[in-house]
């Protein structure tokens, strides 16, 4: 349930942060709002583990170059969502961004990459990853 939770605050904080990015972009740059939401969510980030203190510092040297570089993707996420909010409104561009998630997580979990277990898909997520895209046609037109 807790899972489920923070699933959807992930969701609506994602949203909220297009909007916000892209309302930032319009009046200093959509590169510059990036960055600005990098050292925010850095800043945020640092003070919560001050707080906090989970975690284990000595691991880091064993994650993989590959996994540290999530915040270079996020730079690439924010410009690309704030580009789309832009040119194609709110509610189509986290709609797309929705079935973009479902169709690479789909991938991950049947081949297993990223260390991930491996997980098979059946009939009825394929009917719902279906529906999805078939709701976007529909939200487009």
């Amino acid at each position: 349930m807790r899972g489920s939770i923070f699933a959807f605050l992930g969701g609506a904080f994602i949203t909220l942060q297009g909007v916000a990015n892209s309302r930032i972009s319009q009046d200093i740059g959509t590169w510059q709002a990036a960055a600005i939401t990098q050292l925010t969510g850095f800043i945020v980030a640092l003070l919560i583990l001050m707080f906090v203190r989970d975690g284990n510092w000595q691991g880091f040297k064993q994650v993989k170059p590959l996994y540290l570089t999530g915040g270079a993707l996020a730079a690439v996420i924010i410009f690309s969502n704030v580009t789309a909010i832009q040119r194609i409104g709110v509610t189509f561009t986290i709609s797309a961004l929705l079935i973009a998630q479902l169709c690479l997580t789909y991938l991950i979990d049947s081949n297993g990459w990223f260390g991930v277990v491996k997980r098979k898909m059946r009939l009825p997520q394929f009917i719902g990853i279906g529906m999805m895209i078939a709701g976007v046609v529909i939200l487009k037109f």
